[in-house]
Protein backbone atom coordinates (compact mmCIF):
# COMPACT_ATOMS: atom_id res chain seq x y z
CA UNK A 1 0.00 0.00 0.00
CA UNK A 2 1.42 3.08 -0.82
CA UNK A 3 0.80 6.02 1.21
CA UNK A 4 -0.98 9.24 0.29
CA UNK A 5 0.72 12.84 0.78
CA UNK A 6 -0.99 14.96 3.58
CA UNK A 7 -2.08 18.07 2.07
CA UNK A 8 -2.30 19.86 5.21
CA UNK A 9 0.64 21.72 6.48
CA UNK A 10 0.18 20.62 9.94
CA UNK A 11 0.35 16.73 8.49
CA UNK A 12 3.41 17.57 7.02
CA UNK A 13 5.30 18.75 9.57
CA UNK A 14 4.57 15.71 11.89
CA UNK A 15 5.27 13.85 8.11
CA UNK A 16 8.85 15.45 8.10
CA UNK A 17 9.87 15.36 11.73
CA UNK A 18 8.76 11.50 11.58
CA UNK A 19 10.82 10.75 8.46
CA UNK A 20 13.96 10.30 10.22
CA UNK A 21 12.69 6.82 11.47
CA UNK A 22 13.56 8.01 15.00
CA UNK A 23 11.20 7.23 17.90
CA UNK A 24 9.57 10.59 18.75
CA UNK A 25 7.41 12.33 21.43
CA UNK A 26 4.43 13.33 22.22
CA UNK A 27 6.32 16.56 23.81
CA UNK A 28 8.69 16.39 21.03
CA UNK A 29 6.31 16.45 18.07
CA UNK A 30 4.57 19.25 20.08
CA UNK A 31 7.42 21.46 19.50
CA UNK A 32 9.12 20.46 16.89
CA UNK A 33 6.14 20.08 14.41
CA UNK A 34 4.17 22.82 16.09
CA UNK A 35 0.91 21.30 16.69
CA UNK A 36 -1.31 20.00 19.13
CA UNK A 37 -3.10 17.27 18.59
CA UNK A 38 -0.44 14.51 17.90
CA UNK A 39 -2.43 11.62 18.40
CA UNK A 40 -5.38 12.89 15.85
CA UNK A 41 -2.58 13.99 13.27
CA UNK A 42 -0.97 10.77 13.30
CA UNK A 43 -4.54 9.30 12.99
CA UNK A 44 -4.80 10.86 9.94
CA UNK A 45 -1.42 9.83 8.60
CA UNK A 46 -2.39 6.23 9.16
CA UNK A 47 -5.61 6.92 7.51
CA UNK A 48 -3.64 8.07 4.75
CA UNK A 49 -1.71 4.74 4.68
CA UNK A 50 1.46 5.58 6.69
CA UNK A 51 2.57 2.89 9.01
CA UNK A 52 3.22 4.64 12.46
CA UNK A 53 4.03 2.83 15.74
CA UNK A 54 3.67 4.20 19.13
CA UNK A 55 5.19 2.74 22.28
CA UNK A 56 4.08 3.49 25.69
CA UNK A 57 6.58 4.43 28.21
CA UNK A 58 6.80 4.86 32.10
CA UNK A 59 9.38 8.01 32.54
CA UNK A 60 9.29 9.03 36.32
CA UNK A 61 6.44 7.29 37.06
CA UNK A 62 4.73 8.96 34.51
CA UNK A 63 3.39 7.61 31.11
CA UNK A 64 5.32 8.84 27.84
CA UNK A 65 3.93 7.90 24.35
CA UNK A 66 6.58 7.76 21.37
CA UNK A 67 5.51 7.69 17.87
CA UNK A 68 7.99 6.01 15.05
CA UNK A 69 7.61 6.08 11.15
CA UNK A 70 8.03 2.95 10.09
CA UNK A 71 8.91 1.85 6.50
CA UNK A 72 5.81 1.01 4.11
CA UNK A 73 4.62 -1.98 4.18
CA UNK A 74 5.77 -3.00 7.50
CA UNK A 75 3.25 -4.71 10.04
CA UNK A 76 3.30 -4.23 13.42
CA UNK A 77 0.51 -4.25 16.41
CA UNK A 78 -0.27 -0.74 17.77
CA UNK A 79 1.89 0.06 20.71
CA UNK A 80 4.42 -2.24 20.37
CA UNK A 81 8.26 -1.31 19.24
Amino acid sequence: MHASKPESPRLRRVLALLNDGRKHSTKNIIDSANVMAVNSCVAELRARGYVIACERRSEGGRPRWYYQLRPQGDLFDQGQP
